[in-house]
């Protein structure tokens, strides 16, 4: 009876085996962009032990699913091309057609709200919305969601760029990719995985996160708060709390129009800490697994605002970290460029002025010199003191492009705006050296240079003359120091005045010659 019973369910199982649906992950999709001169991985699922077959622009190539269905291989895409071809993948009598794929660069853009902040918020890019009719532009908008498990797949769809896409768009991907088309004349694909106000360990793997003590101790904490939660405990919680905001808002409706404060705020759903979006590695699981392995010429990324708090694992350590994760995972030392925070805040007035952002700022600084193929677009010109969502998209954008134009397609262009290299003593003064000068430095205002703090032994720090001391260098001092050791540039949340640029007109970074502790205890 059990063997015929076994049959039996054999049986009925057989046609579900046999008319498993080809399918593709949403990334695969109409008006993709492939990359240009490359072997373009392609994946996806059929019915196991079936034989798949991918046609594309004269290129044909095929794969045998696994035992579980699962299929993955290349196809070359060859030269750039903007006019749109078919690329079809077919198993047995199923076949998919994805139509209007374009072969050019496509970059990958993530981050927090900065990256989010759509075209449609600014009023003064109306006009630019209204002329946005670039056919070989394209971005992908992956929703945001959280999985407690690595996803391969998530909503979202490839649009092209034209006056009705474009409000929706990130802006500073959008500025990216328009200088990109502009300056290559070839289609750019943008996908767009973003959420914002999260943390940079939620954007990278456990298994990353565990080989660093201090994130580590963050995984750690969150697994164990996720073992104790008690979702029918939680659940009732929430309902008495919500039953309680209800009676709130009926009792205030009744207060005579004098007597009303502000409305209180409904509480919020609880969610399981594996699924809580800024947790360690939520975000990976569930929007940037889905691309894992999708063949790209690199990652932009606007990030570090939710990592700028007492306590936070040091960014020089967890970017880098998230970094070699992506490139580790994708099999590819792709090129990684971010957006280095924007002032913000009210001004300071005093030197010395211990400074979590300005300390995050430079961090994102010294990843330049620890992480290869990174870049990173200073912007300390652009912030707004009241807002930590600055309008100005348009110069983060083209300065990130302008760093993958010189590096990654060979323009001969200054990048950046002038770097750091090196400080040496010269008779009561420290010279300091910087990379990306262009034709020389420059005082953006035609004023003295502002922003320049020097101490000796005493760590005292006190506020320099400055002067521009040949090409690539800066000469500064004090009479209040005549025996210095160290200085700092813009080292502040919002440093007013800071005004050195090179011949492009690009600000210099925040930078400190320094290790003193005084910075150090602000994270402890």
């Amino acid at each position: 009876m059990k063997s015929y019973l076994i049959i039996v369910a054999i049986c009925l199982l057989s046609p579900v085996i046999a008319s498993a649906e080809l399918s593709l992950p949403n990334i695969f999709s109409d008006h993709m962009v492939l990359q240009r001169e490359r072997t373009a991985s392609i994946w996806g699922t059929a019915t196991p032990g079936s034989r798949v077959r991918i046609d594309f622009k004269g290129q044909q190539t095929s794969v045998d699913t696994n035992t579980d269905g699962h299929w993955r291989v290349g196809i070359p895409t060859g030269e750039a091309d903007g006019k749109g071809a078919t690329l079809t993948i077919q198993s047995g009598s199923q076949t998919v057609a994805i139509k209007d794929v374009m072969v050019g660069e496509v970059w990958l853009a993530s981050g927090q709200s900065n990256m989010v902040f759509s075209m449609n918020r600014v009023p003064a890019y109306a006009e630019i919305i209204a002329t946005s009719a670039h056919p070989g532009i394209r971005m992908f908008n992956a929703q945001g969601v959280t999985a407690v498990e690595p996803q391969n797949d998530i909503e979202g769809q490839w649009s092209i760029c034209n006056p009705e896409s474009v409000p929706g768009y990130s802006a500073v991907a959008f500025f990216f990719a328009r200088k990109l088309h502009e300056e290559l004349g070839v289609p750019i694909g943008v996908i767009k995985s973003a959420w914002g106000g999260k943390p940079v360990e939620t954007f990278t793997s456990r298994e990353a996160l565990l080989t660093l003590p201090e994130t580590k101790a963050l995984v750690e904490a969150t697994l164990k708060a996720d073992a104790a939660y008690d979702e029918v405990a939680v659940q009732a919680a929430y309902k008495n709390r919500l039953a309680r905001w209800k009676t709130g808002v009926t009792e205030r409706k009744t207060q005579p129009t004098t007597k009303q404060t502000r409305p209180p705020r409904r509480p919020a759903a609880p969610k399981r800490p594996l699924m809580t979006e800024g947790k360690p590695g939520v975000l990976f699981n569930s929007m940037i697994h889905p691309f894992v392995g999708f063949t790209m010429r690199g990652v932009i990324w606007y990030q570090g605002e939710a990592n700028a708090k007492p306590g936070a694992v040091p960014y020089d350590q967890t970017l880098p970290l998230m970094i070699r994760d992506w490139r580790q995972r994708w099999d590819d030392d792709f090129s990684f460029y971010f957006v280095q925070l924007a002032n913000f805040r009210e001004p300071s007035v005093r030197p010395g002025t211990p400074d979590l952002w300005a300390l995050l700022q430079d961090r994102m600084r010294q990843v330049l010199q620890t992480t290869p193929k990174t870049g990173m677009a200073v912007i300390n010109d652009v912030g707004e003191a009241t807002d930590i969502h600055p309008k100005n998209k348009k110069d983060p954008g083209e300065r990130l492009a302008r760093w993958a134009l010189a590096k990654d397609y060979g323009h001969d262009l200054t990048y950046s705006g002038p770097l750091y290299r090196s400080s040496e003593l010269k008779d009561g003064a420290i010279r300091i050296t910087f990379d990306q000068c262009g034709d020389g430095l420059r005082v953006r205002d035609g004023g003295a240079l502002q922003r320049f703090e020097i101490a000796g032994d005493d760590q005292v720090w006190r506020w320099a003359d400055a002067n521009i001391d040949g090409t690539n260098s800066v000469l500064v001092s004090s009479a209040h120091v005549p025996k210095p050791i160290a200085v700092r540039y813009a080292w502040a949340a919002n440093p007013q005045g800071a005004n050195l640029v090179n011949s492009e007109n690009l600000p210099a970074s925040i930078f400190r010659t320094d290790d003193w502790n005084d910075v150090k205890t602000l994270l402890k």
